[in-house]
């Protein structure tokens, strides 16, 4: 049953995410929702390496905002549907983290978290210092933004209604846990848990830490590249501190830690539990002390991560043991 869990839990969720937007059309329910498969999405991306290689990457943002910023530039001055601009914007993310990781993955613990910090730091400062590069307006901190086209496009990937959107993102989830699900089963998941359970063990081996780190490290930064591209199509803006801050590294990291790292179905129920949450406290508490929902928030992700080291899915993989057991013996 352990390793059923996510056909048990995962096609009951899928299908009443899919019947979603027909029960309840409300633009501001859609939008809402999409924005926690968003969040469930970019959780899975960085599931991808760094819940199975064991390194915690907290610049990712950068990978998202790289492609975002490709996806409406291709799409602003050369016209180029926003389809394409993803897919290049998530090329150019990927080949934007090799030499990054060439360089990190051979750090440790706390400097590997710093040095992705700082890059992604690095980027954020000079986007929002530079208007203009090699004759590319990029306009700094004010940021870009997507020119509408007029009604309803699908090359332009603009709709009227909040329920494309959603659907998008939904099968932009789906496929992201697909590829986690082939990767575990893969050669490369294989390498990757076990330089995740001894580096220098897997190295005598005959495993390449660096080369398989990279790989998955390349893939990840094409799907946040993805992810970030989706971002900024479906709110038409984009500008470095929205898309390239470090709290959304943050937010990625949480959400895979507390629903369970190292696992296909757990990011999602991170986003799930963790999103809703975030937004209530901002709207009921932000406003009143300043950073008081921020505190209250931090206060739930400890516990969260103290009673759950392995993330909520360890205890709900253990509750459907237990049921399977007791049907069996009934």
């Amino acid at each position: 049953m352990r390793n059923n869990i996510n056909l048990v839990l995962g096609l009951p969720l899928l299908v009443v995410a899919a019947l979603l937007p027909v029960v309840f059309p409300d633009s501001y329910f859609l939008h809402s929702a999409a924005m926690i498969l968003y969040f469930a999405y970019m959780a899975t991306a960085w599931n991808f390496v760094c819940g199975y290689v064991g390194q915690l990457s907290l610049g990712h943002a950068a990978f998202s905002g790289a492609a975002g910023y490709v996806s409406v530039l291709l799409f602003t001055g050369l016209g180029l549907s926003p389809w394409i601009g993803m897919v290049l914007g998530g090329l150019f993310a990927a080949a934007l983290s090799v030499p990054v990781g060439y360089a990190t993955f051979r750090l440790k613990g706390p400097y590997f978290t710093l040095t992705t910090i700082a890059f992604a730091e690095i980027l954020r400062i000079w986007l929002e210092n530079t208007d203009v590069f090699l004759g590319i307006s990029l306009k700094g901190a004010q940021g870009l933004t997507v020119p509408p086209v007029g009604g309803s496009s699908f090359l332009a990937f603009q709709f009227d209604g909040k329920a494309p959107y959603y659907y998008i993102i939904l099968a932009m989830l789906v496929l992201a846990m697909l590829a986690t699900a082939v990767m575990e089963r893969s050669r490369l998941g294989f390498y990757l848990k076990a330089i995740r359970g001894d580096r220098d063990g897997a190295e005598s081996l005959g495993i390449d830490p660096t080369r398989f780190s990279l790989t998955a490290l390349a893939i990840s930064a094409f799907m946040t590249g993805l992810g970030g591209a989706f971002y900024a199509q479906f709110f038409r803006y984009i500008n470095p501190e929205r898309n390239m801050g470090i709290d959304l590294s943050i937010d990625m990291a949480i959400m895979t830690i507390v629903g369970g790292q190292g696992t296909i179905l757990g990011p999602a129920l991170g986003a799930l539990l963790l999103h809703p949450v975030a937004e209530f406290m901002r709207a009921s508490f932000g406003g009143q002390i300043l950073g008081l929902h921020l505190v209250i928030y931090g206060i739930a992700l400890m516990l969260a991560v103290l009673y759950f080291p392995k993330g909520i899915i360890a205890p709900l993989g253990r509750f459907l043991d237990r049921r399977a057991k007791r049907e069996v013996q009934a």
